[in-house]
């Protein structure tokens, strides 16, 4: 299913804040923009992963994920996410330290739970 429009959703695990967004992506170099926009909005967040899948004109789908420094691989944790729901678009999810570190397995579980809060919030119209 292809992503029409976007869904929200925030998270605190242990004082960190995790903003998702799930959006329409219109090709593969337009995830630069939002991950910019994202930055912006989010000053005080030091990782904005991201994932996205999307096909091209050939019907050709294409995938990709970025971690963008922070623990584990959350940005493949987010891809996965869209491959479950076979979703057509990005999820970004930005994260604001809390001052309590999460562990590997609790970044990837935070980033899992704010990705498929943005997708239920999409889902549920």
């Amino acid at each position: 299913m292809k992503v029409q429009q976007a869904a929200e959703f925030t998270l605190t695990v242990e004082r960190s804040r995790f903003y998702a967004l799930l959006a329409p992506l219109a090709a593969p170099e337009a995830i630069g923009d939002q991950v910019k926009a994202r930055r912006r909005d989010y000053r005080q967040a030091r990782h904005h992963c991201w994932a996205y899948r999307l096909r091209d004109a050939a019907g050709t789908l294409g995938e990709a994920s970025k971690n963008d420094g922070e623990v584990g691989q959350p940005g493949r944790v987010l891809l996965e996410l869209l491959r479950k729901h076979d979703l057509e678009g990005a999820l970004i999810v930005s994260r604001v330290f809390g001052g309590v570190k999460l562990g590997v397995g609790g970044v990837s579980r935070a980033f899992r739970d704010a990705g498929q809060g943005a997708i239920d919030v999409l889902l549920r119209g």
